[in-house]
């Protein structure tokens, strides 16, 4: 992308702003030209399409942790509370052993 170009909002997608810090776009508005975004930290904000494109915005792959905006998460809300025992479907007996 050529520096005169300017990335687009796209639901949905992770991006980083000329300070680093990474946000989702949740919403996106093009009649109202209305961006609502949410910062890995879990702080929501808004900027209209003008300001998007007045800051220095670069697209990046989604955190691997995507839990960082949610306060106090326990380990049974990441879906996977006992990493030790295998999932039901792929647990066997004695007798699959030849």
């Amino acid at each position: 992308m050529s520096d005169d170009e300017v990335l687009r909002p796209v639901v949905g997608n992770w991006y980083k702003d000329n300070e680093d810090r990474i946000f989702e776009v949740v919403s996106f508005d093009e009649g109202d030209s209305y961006i609502e975004l949410q910062y890995f930290d879990g702080e929501i904000d808004e900027m209209d399409l003008d300001a998007w494109e007045s800051l220095s915005i670069e697209s990046v792959a989604a955190p691997e942790d995507w839990s960082g905006p949610f306060d106090e998460m326990e380990r049974d809300d990441l879906g996977y509370t006992d990493m030790n025992l295998p999932p039901e479907s792929l647990s066997f007996s004695p007798d699959d052993m030849e």
